[in-house]
């Protein structure tokens, strides 16, 4: 092959993400940072041990948003009532999904969250759909989010390749339909 067909060879594989290694490209798609929906600042240290095997997903059984505003006040709203109310150090999700099809970063990746309990936080991501989906499942858009973040989660060293998914009630004595 001579050097001007090598070279446009690899600038379409470049371009097309076919020549990228894994440390170059991720499939993470848009996650909403703590700054963009007005986080309080956390207060949380406890760091997970990184990859984690377990995805704890849960609802948040309060209204569900389905506009960004929407969403990123039902954040805060669900921030407030965890950090404010009940007086934890942050939000007790790694990341919320709402029916507006994005994920919003709660705790995010590295740090450890407060909600399965002193057995699985450690050993976990919590991933909470914003709404009540005891009569219904959570929308297409809002399943494709979740599945983007457990890919993108993979991608980044997160989770391990073999990771599980658990629903709430599997790991805790709740209602939650997950």
């Amino acid at each position: 092959m001579s050097s001007p067909c090598a070279l446009l060879t690899w600038t379409l594989l470049t371009l097309l993400g076919l020549g990228a290694t894994r440390e170059d490209f991720t499939p993470c798609g848009p996650i909403v940072p703590r700054r963009e929906w007005g986080a309080l600042p956390s207060r949380c240290e406890q760091r997970l041990d990184l990859p984690v095997r377990y995805v704890v997903v849960s609802h948040t059984a309060a209204i569900p948003c389905d506009t960004p505003a929407s969403c990123m006040r039902q954040v805060q709203n669900v921030q407030h009532y965890h950090a404010r109310t009940r007086g934890w150090c942050d939000v007790a999700y790694n990341f919320l999904i709402g029916e507006d099809g994005l994920v919003y970063e709660g705790r995010g990746w590295d740090t450890q969250g407060a909600h399965s309990g002193p057995t699985w936080n450690p050993k976990s991501i919590g991933i909470s759909f914003m709404g009540n989906y005891m009569d219904r499942a959570p929308p297409q858009r809002a399943l494709r989010a979740a599945q983007s973040l457990l890919a993108c989660g993979v991608a980044r060293g997160a989770l391990r390749t073999n990771y599980e998914v658990k629903g709430h009630r599997d790991v805790r004595d709740t209602d939650s339909p997950e």
